[in-house]
């Protein structure tokens, strides 16, 4: 009795190892067969085998691995991921499961797939694994950018071009990154290498032109941006940046040429970048006494972002335009037109002639004498400054100093100045019991009723 149980245990353990060295033996063949099917680019009927191997032993990693690269040949690249996920938990390394190459590729599926805590560790571990490979290290230099953690980024993009002078990739990172820390002297220098090793990379345009944007070179910045415009990406804020730089030279019709191509070309009416498009389109209208335009973009730009800016302000400020046409005139008017209304205005409600008047960049400047009566033979004509501002802000309190200044130096009298966008409150006090007469904009719609403009 004692020998057959004997027996059947010997059996029983026999069975067992016979299954298991089958199974070792037939296995591999098995994956030997996944890695031909991929080879022959056979990727289904490689998903197909991985998935029946996985089904009787859930714990094979080779085949999770190679379902994954199947589903990867595929372009299932997150399934892919999810495969090579099992593998990292519990898989070990060796010359059938290459840890490099596994890590090659899954680093680059979390970064597919915006995972970049992960994708981090994994870099890490690649710059153990080939501490040579200048890329492994300019990746980390990335992935640490994005957590706002410039001083490490900075060190690992360094090691990446002290492994490969010719990085171009984590120059130009470098070049960026210096440039947003105002590092602009060494910025420029990054930037300008990365250009000469890639002069089709006109991304780095873009950088070079900020830096001088920054330092007023505006010539320059705009032939910078010029180029960067034919990088996709960076094209509409290119053609933006074009447009501030016509701003700053005060090149108002260019400026409008430009942050009108920026418009044209957005493919995201809700951007930001379209917003601020529209906005200093608006800007532009808005000083060339194109109000209507301006008004325009304004009511696009809130239909989209009731907060943006100070937009919902700007409509409010000339929603009065609509149904003053007095208003509209003395804001939309020709220069030479500008100066007759104020002209006109003085002398119907103020009595007073102009001697002189002359267009200037905000306005209209007149020198003027109080109407002539029956009796002005025996009265010494008196003189009068009148200034008529139509600018978009308010009138600051350096303004009226230098008009005070005029007053003394042209012996006038008093000084009346007319502002359709108002006064700040400097600007007002600096006023108080000085000859000079602050008239904004509720009483300047008065003023010009009265005259019949």
């Amino acid at each position: 009795m004692v020998s057959i149980i004997v027996i059947a245990v010997l059996v029983v353990a026999v069975g067992f190892l016979l299954y298991w060295v089958i199974k070792s033996m037939i296995t591999p063949k098995k994956i030997e067969g996944i890695k031909k099917m991929l080879k022959q680019g056979k990727n289904v009927a490689a998903e197909r085998l991985a998935k029946a191997i996985i089904a009787k032993d859930p714990r094979d990693f080779l085949a999770h691995y190679y379902l994954g690269k199947a589903y990867l040949a595929d372009n299932k690249s997150e399934l892919a991921l999810m495969e090579f996920k099992l593998v990292n938990q519990s898989a070990i390394f060796g010359p059938d499961l290459p840890e490099l190459e596994f890590r090659q590729q899954i680093s680059k599926l979390y970064m597919k797939f915006n995972q970049p805590q992960d994708a981090l560790k994994e870099y890490l571990l690649l710059t153990k694994l080939e501490p040579r490979n200048s890329d492994n290290f300019y990746f980390v230099g990335k992935l640490y950018e994005q957590q706002n953690r410039a001083d490490m980024s900075m060190g690992f993009y360094q090691k990446a071009i002290q492994l490969n002078r010719r990085n171009v990739k984590a120059h130009s990172a470098m070049g960026i990154l210096l440039f947003r820390s105002k590092d602009y002297i060494d910025a420029k220098k990054e930037i300008e290498l990365t250009i000469q090793m890639s002069p089709d990379t006109f991304s780095s345009y873009y950088y070079l032109g900020k830096i001088y944007k920054e330092n007023k070179d505006y010539q320059a910045a705009l032939s910078s941006f010029e180029k960067a415009t034919r990088d996709p990406e960076f094209r509409q804020r290119a053609l933006i940046e074009r447009g501030s730089c016509y701003m700053a030279g005060e090149a108002i019709d260019n400026a409008i040429v430009e942050f009108d191509h920026a418009v044209k070309c957005s493919k995201d009416e809700g951007s930001s970048e379209t917003l601020f498009a529209r906005y200093f389109l608006a800007a532009c209208y808005e000083k060339a006494r194109k109000i209507d335009l301006a008004i325009e973009q304004w009511e696009k730009i809130y239909a989209k972002n009731h907060s943006f800016r100070d937009v919902s302000a700007k409509l409010t400020e000339y929603k009065d335009l609509q149904s003053n046409d007095s208003l509209k005139e003395y804001l939309t008017c020709s220069s030479d037109e500008f100066v007759e209304i104020c002209k006109k205005a003085a002398l119907a409600v103020y009595s007073l002639a102009a001697t002189t008047a002359e267009s200037t960049k905000y306005g209209c400047k007149i020198v003027a004498t109080e109407k002539k009566n029956d009796n002005w033979m025996n009265v010494r004509q008196q003189l009068y400054l009148v200034e008529f501002f139509r600018e978009t802000d308010p009138i600051e309190d350096e303004v009226i100093r230098k008009i005070l200044d005029d007053v003394k130096r042209h012996n006038c009298t008093k000084a009346l100045v007319f502002a359709s966008s108002g006064f700040t409150r400097s600007a007002m006090n600096l006023a108080e019991n000085r000859p000079i007469e602050l008239i904004g904009k509720d009483q300047l719609e008065q003023v010009l009723d009265k005259a019949g403009v």
